[in-house]
C-alpha cells in the first residue's frame, strides 16, 4: 500500500501541471483582461485604483491632476499597467544606474512571453506563493482563508447529511425493495432531484425567510406570535422562521455558548437545505442497487444458510462490499458541493464565500485569485482522492492496489 500511495503523490505533480497549463492557455484566447476591466471602468468614471495591488494611485493623475480617462489612454500608462500586473518587465539600457521607472527615458516595457509566466507562476505555486490580488490588495490565502469558514459550513454540513441520510435509507429500500415504502421514497427522492437547486433555494427563502405576511388558521399565528416572539420582525403579523443573509447574526460575540449554537444552526439550516437535496437522489439509489446486487451473491446465500440473522449478514457481511462503490463518489461530491455547486446558494443567501470569490475572479479577471484557487482546489481534490483509496484498504482489507499496478 505504501508504494500504491507513494505513486500517486508522484503523479499529482503531473496532474497538476495539465490542469494549469489547459485552463492558462484557454485564458489567453479569451477576450478581455485585467487592464481591459481597469480601462473600462476608468472610461467609466469608477476608482478602480483603491485596491491594487501595489498601489497604483500614481499612475492615475498627472502632474497638474488631471486623471488619465479625462485625457486619454497614453502609452506610458498602459506600459505601467502591464508591469503592475506582470504581463510586462522595466528593461534599462545599458550602463544606467538608478531604480527602473518608464518615466526614463532609458527604460522600457518589455513583455513577457505567456510560456516564461506560466513557469513563473508555477514556480510561485509550487512553494504556496499565490501572490496578491490585482484589485483588492489582499494576499489570496488571505482572502481564501476569509471566505472558507462559509465553504466549509455548506460542503461539509452538506456532505455529511447527504450520506447519513442517503445511506440508511438506500439500505431500507435495498431491503424492503418492491414495497410501498420503497415506491413512495423512490418518488419523493426523484421529484426532489428534478428540482433544480436554485430553484429550490429560491422556494426555501419565499417560505421560511422573507416577510410572510399571512394568517395561519385555526389561530396559529396568534400562538406562535404570543409565545415564540423571535419568529416575528418589527411587523408582529409577518412571520421569520430563518434569517436571509449571512452565517451569524450581528451579535453574535455578544451571545453564550449555547446561543452561539443554536444561532450558527439557525442560520445555516436554509443553505444547507438547499445545498443537499439534489445529492440524496444519487446516493440513496446508489446505495439500494450496490445493497441489491451484493444480497444476490452466492456468500449472502451461504451466510443465511449458516443461521446468521439478517442483521449480521446485512452489516457483518454485505456492507462492506456494498459501500465500496458509495465512497468512490465522495470526492467528487464534497469538492463539487465544497467549491462548485455552492456559487448560486451563496448569492441566494447572501453567503461570501469561495464559490462568489471564484466568479468574482473570473468576470474582473484578477489572475492570481482565479489561478492561485485553481491550484489549492485541484491540489485538494487530488489528494481526497487518495484518502478514498486508503479508506477503500480500511473498509475491506482484501483490495490491494498494487497488485493492479
Amino acid at each position: 500500500m505504501g508504494a500504491y500511495i507513494l505513486k500517486r503523490l508522484l503523479l499529482v505533480v503531473p496532474t497538476l501541471f495539465g490542469i494549469m497549463i489547459i485552463n492558462f492557455v484557454l485564458i489567453q484566447f479569451v477576450p478581455g483582461g485585467p487592464i481591459d476591466q481597469i480601462i473600462a471602468q476608468m472610461e467609466g468614471g469608477g476608482d478602480v485604483f483603491e485596491g491594487i495591488s501595489g498601489g497604483g494611485s500614481e499612475l492615475v493623475e498627472n502632474e497638474s491632476g488631471d486623471s488619465v480617462a479625462s485625457r486619454g489612454l497614453p502609452q506610458e500608462f498602459l506600459d505601467e499597467l502591464q508591469v503592475e500586473f506582470n504581463f510586462a518587465r522595466i528593461v534599462c539600457d545599458a550602463g544606467f544606474s538608478g531604480e527602473p521607472d518608464l518615466r526614463n527615458d532609458a527604460c522600457n516595457s518589455v513583455p513577457i512571453p505567456a510560456i516564461e509566466r506560466f513557469f513563473l507562476m508555477m514556480w510561485d505555486y509550487m512553494r504556496f506563493d499565490f501572490g496578491e490580488s490585482y484589485f483588492r490588495s489582499v494576499s489570496v490565502v488571505d482572502l481564501v482563508l476569509e471566505k472558507m469558514p462559509v465553504s466549509i459550513t455548506l460542503g461539509l454540513w452538506s456532505t455529511l447529511i447527504a450520506y447519513m441520510v442517503s445511506i440508511p435509507l438506500g439500505i431500507k429500500k435495498a431491503v424492503r425493495d418492491g414495497s410501498s415504502f420503497d415506491t413512495w421514497t423512490s418518488a419523493a427522492i426523484i421529484v426532489g432531484y428534478a428540482i433544480p437547486g436554485f430553484l429550490f433555494a429560491i422556494l426555501l427563502i419565499v417560505l421560511f425567510a422573507s416577510n410572510n405576511c399571512f394568517r395561519l388558521p385555526f389561530g396559529i399565528s396568534d400562538f406562535f406570535r404570543e409565545n415564540v416572539t423571535w419568529l416575528y420582525n418589527s411587523n408582529p403579523t409577518c412571520l421569520r422562521l430563518f434569517p436571509l443573509r449571512g452565517l451569524t447574526s450581528s451579535d453574535f460575540d455578544t451571545l453564550s455558548t449555547w446561543g452561539q449554537i443554536k444561532d450558527y444552526f439557525h442560520h445555516i439550516a436554509l443553505p444547507v437545505l438547499a445545498s443537499t437535496i439534489s445529492a440524496f437522489a444519487t446516493l440513496t439509489l446508489l446505495t439500494k442497487n450496490s445493497f441489491l446486487d451484493e444480497i444476490k451473491k452466492q456468500y449472502v446465500i451461504t451466510a443465511k444458510a449458516k443461521g446468521l440473522s439478517e442483521r449480521r449478514v446485512l452489516y457483518g457481511h454485505v456492507f462492506r462490499n456494498a459501500m465500496l462503490i458509495v465512497i468512490s463518489g465522495f470526492p467528487a461530491l464534497f469538492i463539487g458541493v465544497f467549491f462548485g455547486g455552492s456559487l448560486i446558494i451563496e448569492t441566494l443567501f447572501s453567503l461570501d464565500g469561495l464559490g462568489r470569490l471564484g466568479f468574482e475572479a473570473t468576470l474582473q479577471r484578477d489572475y492570481p485569485v482565479m489561478f492561485g484557487t485553481l491550484f489549492a482546489f485541484s491540489l485538494m481534490g487530488l489528494v481526497v482522492g487518495i484518502l478514498t483509496d486508503i479508506t477503500y484498504v480500511l473498509i475491506d482489507p482484501r483490495i490491494d492496489f498494487e497488485k493492479r499496478g
